[in-house]
């Protein structure tokens, strides 16, 4: 079996975090031989079906140093024994210095503790999200001297210091992230480097269509009766980004002959201050909170519902979502979409095509947008097929696990000979 890469987490297994488990699994399927790191136990109470199938061992480091000294202490030692301390202890002073708080302190201990228990047969390091994880994986690699590469996402891209992203892009092999939006922002850090821009590379998440059923038949409603109401969905956490304070507004502007009911899955710190302004719009009856849901669950109310809305935002700390693999997973079950167009949001949707676009924050526009489409079941349904097409045409996962599994072969962590990548859905319904 090839040398193995640490793939080094926040949090494992999270239930907002599919598309990692999606890749983990996908990249197992492949050959290539992974070990999971996590920073955080979890703390969901389910999983999603793809957790139970990653073979890979999966430990946890100590989230808060005090709570397991002997283990800390004993990292530290070792590590001032690893042929990289005094590169890794160099930098990490260097990185104290701008960035003197706890965080940074802990990052380095969890750092120490990974190196020390890291197994002989690991050859690379791969973080996922460029600010703690990457941190924590970075020192690490200088203290064992091996090579690490990176996946960026969202909020570790737009809330990490230019310094700071600049720095690691430097280090490591390779980045990719999976947005066209993101891997520009990155690539202009990236230009001043010797590699250049091309350093950063695109890789869409995508999904496994595998796991999703084929689009239903969907009813035509039209908010006229009110026995029948048109269902609207959200999956997203209630945070600050995802706008769901904006929706909740927009709703409360909808007209009284219409009949609608919001379903939101999702967890959240935010979920008591929604509750509070639903119930102040008076809109509260109209709506179901069904926290954290496994994938199961969240495909079925994707079935259930005529339209699927998220008021995606740019956060006050810049915060905001990439390109949110929630509306994917809605265009591939044939559910229309009305979104904001910030971030990576038209990478996916084009306006008047496959959904609807509103500028962010704009309560009014997002309430004229969601009472055209609740009247309208035909248009509906046009969005939602020419959204499924786009799925298949662009964000099937194996695209994106292609292109990853190729990076590793050709660092030597994967022979992509012995080990073929299971054909797209869409190949195999040709084949057949």
């Amino acid at each position: 079996m090839a040398r193995a890469v640490a793939f080094v987490l926040k949090g494992y297994p999270r239930l907002s975090e599919t598309f990692i488990a999606q890749e983990i699994h996908a990249l197992e399927q492949a050959g290539l031989n992974i070990r999971i790191v996590s920073l955080r136990h979890p703390t969901d109470k389910t999983v999603h079906p793809i957790h139970r199938d990653i073979a890979a061992s999966v430990t946890y480091l100590p989230e808060y140093l005090y709570q397991a000294p002997m283990r800390v202490i004993t990292g530290l030692r070792a590590a001032r024994r690893l042929p990289g301390w005094g590169v890794a202890w160099a930098q990490f002073r260097r990185d104290l210095r701008r960035d003197p708080t706890p965080n940074r302190l802990r990052r380095f201990g969890q750092a120490a503790v990974l190196a020390h228990e890291l197994g002989d047969d690991v050859a690379r390091l791969h973080a996922h999200f460029l600010h703690t994880p990457a941190s924590v994986t970075r020192y690490a690699a200088m203290l064992r001297r091996l090579p690490w590469s990176a996946s960026a996402h969202a909020v570790d891209i737009w809330t990490t210091p230019a310094w700071e992203k600049r720095e690691k892009l430097e280090d490591c092999v390779w980045t990719v992230t999976c947005s066209e939006t993101a891997r520009a922002d990155l690539a202009a850090l990236a230009d001043v480097l010797p590699e250049g821009a091309g350093k950063v590379r695109l890789v869409y998440h995508g999904i496994d269509l595998a796991r999703f059923p084929p689009p239903p038949v969907r009813s035509p409603r039209d908010g006229a009766d009110p026995a029948n109401p048109v269902i609207l969905l959200t999956v997203g956490r209630a945070v600050e980004k995802k706008g769901h304070d904006v929706l909740i507004a927009a709703l409360a502007g909808l007209p009284e002959t219409l009949h609608w009911r919001w379903v939101h899955i999702g967890g959240g710190e935010l979920a008591p201050d929604l509750k509070r302004q639903a119930v102040a719009l008076g809109v509260a009856d109209r709506i179901d909170w069904r926290g954290s849901q496994s994938q199961e669950r969240v495909i079925e109310a994707y079935r259930q519902a005529d339209l699927f809305v998220l008021a995606n935002r740019i956060a006050a700390n810049g915060d905001r979502d990439g390109l949110p693999n929630v509306l994917v997973e809605a265009q591939s079950q044939g559910l229309a979409c009305v979104a904001s167009n910030a971030a990576a949001v038209p990478e996916l949707i084009t306006d008047g095509v496959n959904g609807r676009l509103v500028a962010p924050d704009d309560a009014a526009a997002l309430t004229g947008t969601l009472a055209a489409l609740i009247a309208d079941p035909a248009t509906r349904q046009t969005y939602g097929a020419a959204g499924r097409k786009i799925v298949e045409a662009r964000f099937d996962h194996r695209h994106g696990i292609d292109r990853l599994a190729k990076m590793f072969a050709a660092d030597g962590l994967l022979d992509l000979g012995a080990a073929a990548l299971p054909p797209t859905p869409r190949a195999q319904a040709v084949a057949g």
